[in-house]
């Protein structure tokens, strides 16, 4: 693609790129493409256009929280030689846990990269609602570039969700609950809505 500016390269990429949903969430029953999914169906496109993709992280402090900031840089490699404007990159953001169970610190970062870094791929080839990895069958579309922790995701109070969870009286109540939050920050009360699912469905059995 000799010629093209880094932006229409990059507009190639985002019409012919298809990446599968290769991976199943179990508690949430629907199908989602991980970071890896998207690296590997842009891999060929790259190579097409003579382009190079790079990720990189952050940790930075918003607030009282550690966030992971991922940027996704899209270099025309050809632009470069004739000193044209030949980048273009995005950021996403996914807040680390203070625990996880079965993780230990370096699992949890790696866990908060790898979906900060898909965020920062799916806005920077322009991968919205409709095919995005957290979207279930009753989500609603929702195109963005730039995923903040807290923001267009949906504002919700951390806080008041974790009391929800804590006082909720029946599993149904549970994936209640779980269902009202935004997907984008749906992982962050996963493990909680599981755990809190198991404990009522023991107490029910024992009645």
């Amino acid at each position: 693609m000799a010629g093209a500016s880094v932006n229409n390269k990059l507009a190639t990429i985002q019409e012919k790129l298809k990446a599968e949903k290769s991976q199943y969430n179990s508690f949430g029953k629907y199908k989602y493409r991980s970071c890896e999914d998207i690296l590997k169906a842009v891999k060929p496109l790259l190579k097409e256009t003579a382009t190079t993709l790079t990720l990189s992280d952050e940790l930075v402090l918003i607030g009282e929280r550690y966030y992971i900031k991922a940027t996704a840089k899209f270099v025309d490699y050809e632009a470069q030689a004739t000193m044209e404007v030949c980048t273009v990159s995005t950021t996403a953001y996914a807040r680390e846990e203070d625990t996880k169970k079965g993780m230990d610190g370096s699992q949890i970062t790696g866990t908060a990269s790898s979906y900060a870094r898909k965020y920062a791929l799916c806005g920077l080839f322009a991968i919205d609602d409709g095919i995005d990895s957290d979207k279930t069958n009753t989500g609603s579309a929702k195109t963005r570039k730039t995923v903040e922790p807290t923001q267009e995701d949906g504002k919700i109070d951390f806080n008041e969700k974790d009391e929800e969870i804590k006082n909720a009286m029946t599993p149904e109540e549970v994936r209640k609950i779980y269902a009202s939050i935004p997907k984008p920050l749906q992982k962050y009360f996963e493990e909680k809505c599981k755990k809190k699912v198991e404990e009522l469905e023991e107490e029910l059995a024992n009645i």
